[in-house]
């Protein structure tokens, strides 16, 4: 009886000790992902875009500008 008591108390600090080594390296992995800084625009990717809502934003004014006036 001594040494299953022993040995359950010994598989129980196994077990905790294990558990604590998971829990402590799963804070240092997440503690240790630096964050990526974003890549850079070029200046040809922001012209590129500008032009794009430029070019959307003249279009919805054509179509507000045919559509009828609404009743106030």
């Amino acid at each position: 009886m001594r040494m299953s008591h022993r040995r359950s108390h010994m598989q129980q600090c196994g077990f905790a000790m294990v558990a604590g080594l998971f829990v402590f390296s799963l804070i240092t992995a997440c503690a240790s992902d630096q964050s990526k800084p974003l890549p850079q625009q070029t200046p040809d990717q922001v012209r590129s875009h500008a032009d794009r809502a430029f070019e959307k934003l003249k279009q919805e004014e054509q179509e507000r500008a045919a559509q009828p006036p609404a009743p106030r």
